[in-house]
């Protein structure tokens, strides 16, 4: 009678334990995928202000100490998008890399001035990301003295990924700075075809990766903007949802629980 006892009891828990699993499973299939679009290389151009008329919370960052950066990182801030710097590093390639740029030459006080000088224009940034910088962030020195301003700050590092040698994002976590790195490039060709077809690359791989999250960075040229125009609202009818890139942090930054606390 015991050993029939226990048996019943075996298979009732066996039972209970495939229900919980099933469940897991259709939430886990439930949980909807979530999109980050990061808008740089903002700062240079008039028209760069365009990317403010497109529909949902697109992530803008802007290029340091440009014509036009300032001013369009303040509206896009004042619409409620997350602003990040987008910060010149060397690349390998040797192109004129502009203000605020962060050169292999540099020590860490150089380093740290140019940072400081990037981020006292624009205050409101939650982090950077790199503009070129497939040399620069190879390097573990830069990278560490880089990653001690952003600690300091309380600032996120996305890396751009320019480099598939890049050790940016090893760097970061080893000095505690929440850090993201670039999925897809969305616009590598100005065509209306390409920028779709990376468009539902994001989407696929928002679905199917282990965070259900995926990052993209386009830039601000008029056929990106005309392209997004467009697919920006078929993500409601994928169920993907657009979300700023501090939505994938598992704590807001400071400059952002300081913005919730002032409304």
């Amino acid at each position: 009678m015991r050993i029939i006892l226990l048996i019943i009891l075996l298979q009732l828990s066996s039972l209970t334990w495939a229900k919980s699993i099933a469940q897991h499973t259709n939430h886990a299939q439930q949980k909807q995928a979530r999109i980050v679009i990061v808008i740089d290389d903002i700062g240079y151009r008039k028209s760069d202000r365009d990317v403010l008329t497109l529909p949902g919370r697109l992530t803008l960052s802007i290029l340091p100490h440009t014509p036009y950066g300032k001013n369009l990182a303040k509206q896009a801030y004042q619409a409620d998008h997350d602003i990040m710097l987008h910060i010149p590093m060397e690349s390998e390639n040797g192109k004129l890399l502009g203000p605020g740029a962060l050169t292999i030459d540099m020590d860490e006080q150089a380093l740290r001035a140019s940072l400081a000088s990037s981020y006292h224009e624009i205050p409101f940034a939650i982090g950077i990301n790199n503009h070129m910088g497939s040399r620069l962030t190879q390097m573990y020195k830069p990278m560490a003295w880089t990653m001690r301003f952003l600690k300091d700050n309380n600032l996120l590092f996305l890396d751009s990924l320019t480099s598939n040698r890049s050790k940016a994002g090893r760097v970061a976590r080893a000095f505690d700075v929440p850090e993201l790195s670039r999925n897809i490039f969305l616009d590598n060709q100005l065509d209306e075809k390409y920028i779709e077809q990376q468009f539902y690359r994001l989407i696929w791989q928002a679905r199917h990766s282990r965070s259900h999250t995926a990052i993209a960075i386009a830039h601000p040229h008029p056929e990106t903007v005309e392209a997004l125009a467009l697919l920006i609202p078929r993500l409601a009818k994928e169920d993907i949802q657009l979300v700023p890139i501090s939505a994938l942090l598992s704590k807001p930054p400071l400059q952002k629980l300081a913005r919730t606390n002032s409304k």
